[in-house]
């Protein structure tokens, strides 16, 4: 077999059998084929294209390319879930609780913030003492007990997935929804998880920009994660505007504790009950969405799922205490007020704009290299919809330093939007597609 050859083949549309593809794969990962043959084959893959058998067999040999976490002896469901990316999206926090107080058990690998979108860890490593560098037998320990753990990529998990994505950011081939799909699936398989709900976000804040894009990766996940035996749930949910009304990491903690708390932003509990009922269901623990939403409000009405995330914060590390003395006052020294231009109505605050802004602010990163700040963000005072005065806060802004702010404030003042009637209403859960 010949890198060249199966280069010729998917360049000229044909469909490359499982062994092609393990040459490939296993040909990269051992260093016997080279960058520039694989970066010809991931552009050759972007521009063709892949069948549901093709992305199944790619996922399978990445997953396969590393260790599987061991989850045996441990009693399930073991559900989990993904979103493909968005500004103040928070839910993993917030749903992982949830969903173990209702009886999941919720394997969780997450990412960090890269570009305009936020990363998991990242907030959670805002918490004093926090970690999320967890071996197997740690991320066993604290399933079994808690319900959940939240850790990253190591790199005995999946280690063609690390290779081919920093191959894919240089290559301009990130975008393509077959070796997304792969790169999102083994991840979540070696993780343990035994049924899956993905979170594809739509809108001008999320990488699928329009509901079509991500359809067609919803599709392409649960098509594929179906051929693999897994019992999967697809939703794709608006990221027009941030989610929730916190933008930063450890704001982002906070927020996750209001909700727990019984009084989070209806945007963001609107979308995370969503998720974790799916989860409910796909887990097997209640027959539908109606009935699993109501586990859910009863998970946080009687307390336990806020008492699941702080044993979670203990237990990874994280000083429980000093992170509840920081709520409502770890905020940067550097701090700006967006003021409404004039009265009338919000009628929009752009996800991406804001994104892209958090990044100057220190929020997020350009390449994995960069440092992000616990203290700086976004604090919405209102939302789309709502009635302001001329010169109403719209928002807190929280920078690293002054040239932070003045470097993100033509993106912050850019985002938002004021006109003189209220806008009309836009659905947050657009599309749900299942393969229970």
């Amino acid at each position: 077999m010949r890198a060249v050859d199966i280069i010729m083949k998917k360049r000229d549309g044909g469909e490359l059998s499982r062994e092609e593809l393990a040459f490939i794969v296993e040909g990269y990962v051992s260093g016997t084929i080279p960058e520039y043959q694989v970066s010809s084959w991931l552009m050759a893959t972007f521009l063709r294209g892949m069948s549901f058998r093709e992305t199944a067999d790619l996922t399978d040999l990445m997953l396969r390319s590393g260790s599987v976490m061991d989850l045996s002896g441990i009693p399930g469901p073991f559900v989990d879930k993904h979103s493909t990316g968005g500004v103040g999206d928070k839910v993993s926090l917030i749903l992982a609780p949830i969903a173990a107080a209702c009886g999941v058990k919720v394997p969780m690998m997450s990412g960090r913030a890269l570009g305009h979108t936020g990363g998991t860890l990242d907030k959670l490593e805002s918490v004093p003492g926090y970690t999320t560098r967890l071996d197997e037998a740690r991320f066993r320990e604290f399933i079994a007990r808690d319900g959940f753990a939240m850790t990253g990529q190591t790199d005995a998990i999946v280690p063609a997935d690390k290779k081919l994505y920093s191959l894919r950011d240089v290559t301009a081939t990130v975008e393509s929804v077959p070796l997304i799909t792969a790169s999102i699936l083994s991840k979540k398989v070696a993780e343990g998880a035994e049924a899956l709900v993905f979170d594809v976000k739509s809108g001008p804040g999320a990488f699928m920009k329009t509901v079509e894009d991500a359809e067609r990766l919803a599709n392409s996940l649960v098509r594929t994660g179906q051929a693999m035996g897994k019992r999967i749930v697809g939703v794709i949910t608006d990221m027009t505007e941030p989610l929730g009304l916190k933008v930063g990491n450890f704001l982002e903690v906070e927020e996750s504790i209001d909700c727990l708390k019984g009084r989070g932003p209806a945007d963001l509990m609107e979308v995370t009950l969503r998720l974790t009922a799916w989860m409910l269901v796909a887990g097997g623990k209640a027959p539908d969405v109606a009935a699993a939403t109501a586990m859910c409000r009863d998970a946080i009405a009687s307390g336990r799922a806020y008492e699941l995330f702080i044993r979670n914060i203990k237990s990874q590390g994280g000083n429980a205490e000093r992170m509840l003395s920081l709520y409502g006052a770890y905020r940067s020294r550097y701090r700006r007020d967006l003021a409404a231009p004039s009265a009338g109505y919000v009628q929009s605050i752009d996800a991406y704009k804001i994104g892209l802004a958090g990044v100057y602010l220190g929020v997020g990163r350009d390449k994995t290299t960069d440092p992000v700040h616990p203290d700086v963000g976004f604090v919405f005072g209102k939302k789309k919809g709502d009635a302001v005065a001329a010169g109403d806060v719209v928002a807190e802004v929280y920078g690293k330093d002054e040239a932070s702010l003045d470097a993100a404030w033509k993106l912050v003042s850019g985002a938002l939007s004021v006109g003189p009637t209220a806008p009309a209403d836009a659905p947050l859960i657009i599309k749900e597609i299942t393969a229970l």
